[in-house]
């Protein structure tokens, strides 16, 4: 039998001119710069500050004074993720924070931030505390670092991922762009309060009259059994419903603002699908949230699956597509005057609710044609669809960056035979 071996330590994908290169250097963080924690409080943050100031939490805050001068990795010394942050210039640093700065004359330190956010999950293994992980200064001292020996050669590296993130951060704001650009434009095709009449309308309606109110309950399609209903009680669908697969249950941190959130899954069988046959949902259909943040958000059923079934704090909404255009009626729901109404209509001072009963008599205005409706939503709808669009792009680089990642940087400890 032969005797294991280490693999070389070596990545996977090298640039050409470093391929004979040789071998990379392992070492512990400790060796190669210097951590240290800060010694603010969060009430040192002030909004009119003009250095940055890193504490506990993944935003960026302000502080009236700097603690350092110089390029460094901050991260938070407390939480479920240590994600590692690259700042270069003065800033502020919380005493629960950490800051790995002082690198060596041949450590590239953009280089050792790429390092330590793709070997973040150390931090998760090494952290003490059972409610909330806590990060020590030798964990940072002893975080194993691999690096070429060639400074040349992690600068590469570093410009290469820097590259991509600057693509990412032009594509997000992007992104961001559109989504501001689309509430700046629905803030004019709908109606402000007081008003019948929005201040952009389409030419063809300009002649027209103003909107007319409805209430919410009438939009429902009075057709379809189930068209406007909340999801079943709690008790009748507990966590000893779940199985591993079957109908999926729409969960509140499902209901997204204006998006489906699909990252939480869980299943109920066919049978208790047929059981709780008045919750189930179905594809196109729109749900709205009972509970904040914020209240009465509404998304559209994906056509992932033939139905699904709801949660307790859900809500059944089928429109009457005979009079309403339906994607009109879902960017109205989603739309600032009739999120604000069924805000001040919640109870509850911790996290507002809103029932049934209470959400069916809220009224709101629509055009009385329903041609003006959906000329809205397929405005709306161009712009919703240049959004996914853009989303989805920015995922893509994400993943590619991922992948990169994985190749550039050996994977430490290997054995091969």
């Amino acid at each position: 039998m032969n005797k294991p071996t280490t693999k070389a330590l070596v990545p996977e994908l090298r640039f050409p001119e470093f391929k004979e290169a040789g071998e990379w250097c392992k070492k512990e963080l400790g060796n190669v710069a210097r951590s240290t924690t800060g010694e603010s409080n969060r009430e040192d943050s002030t909004s009119e500050g003009r250095y940055a100031f890193f504490d506990r939490s993944e935003e960026i805050r302000a502080s009236s004074r700097y603690l350092f001068d110089t390029e460094a990795i901050i991260v938070a010394g407390e939480g479920q993720e240590f994600i590692p942050k690259y700042f270069v210039g003065k800033f502020d640093l919380h005493q629960r924070a950490y800051a790995t700065l002082d690198f060596r004359e041949n450590i590239i330190g953009k280089y050792v931030f790429y390092w330590m956010h793709q070997n973040r999950k150390h931090f998760n293994k090494v952290a003490v505390g059972s409610t909330v992980p806590s990060l020590r200064l030798p964990m940072f001292t002893e975080f194993p670092i691999s690096f070429p020996s060639s400074s040349d050669e992690q600068q590469k590296i570093a410009d290469c991922l820097s590259s991509i993130d600057d693509l990412i951060t032009a594509n997000t704001q992007k992104h961001e762009a559109l989504k501001a650009h689309k509430k700046g434009l629905m803030q004019q095709l709908f109606p402000t309060e007081g008003e019948t009449v929005p201040k952009l309308r389409f030419p063809e309606f300009r002649d027209d009259k103003g909107w007319k109110e409805i209430k919410f309950f009438d939009i429902a399609d009075k057709e379809i059994k189930w068209s406007f209903i909340g999801g079943p009680f709690g008790s009748n669908l507990k966590s000893s419903d779940y199985v591993e697969e079957g109908v999926r249950i729409i969960q509140l941190q499902n209901i997204g603002d204006a998006k489906f959130n699909n990252n939480y899954k869980i299943f109920t069988s066919e049978e208790k699908a047929n059981e709780l046959l008045s919750n189930n949902i179905y594809p196109g259909d729109i749900i709205l949230s009972k509970m904040g943040d914020p209240v009465g958000r509404a998304c559209l059923i994906p056509d992932a699956h033939s139905r699904y079934v709801m949660c307790s704090d859900g809500i059944r909404l089928v429109v009457d597509e005979e009079l309403y255009s339906k994607y009109f009626i879902y960017s109205l729901i989603n739309a600032t005057p009739f999120r604000s109404l069924v805000e001040k209509t919640a109870t509850g001072s911790t996290r507002k609710r809103i029932g049934l009963s209470e959400l069916k008599n809220l009224t709101f205005l629509v055009p009385r044609l329903k041609g003006e409706q959906q000329k809205i939503a397929a405005c709306l709808s161009s712009i919703d669809n240049l959004t996914t669009a853009q989303a989805q792009k920015i995922e893509s680089i994400k993943i590619h960056k991922k992948g990169l990642m994985q190749q550039l940087f050996p994977a430490v400890g290997e054995i091969t035979s």
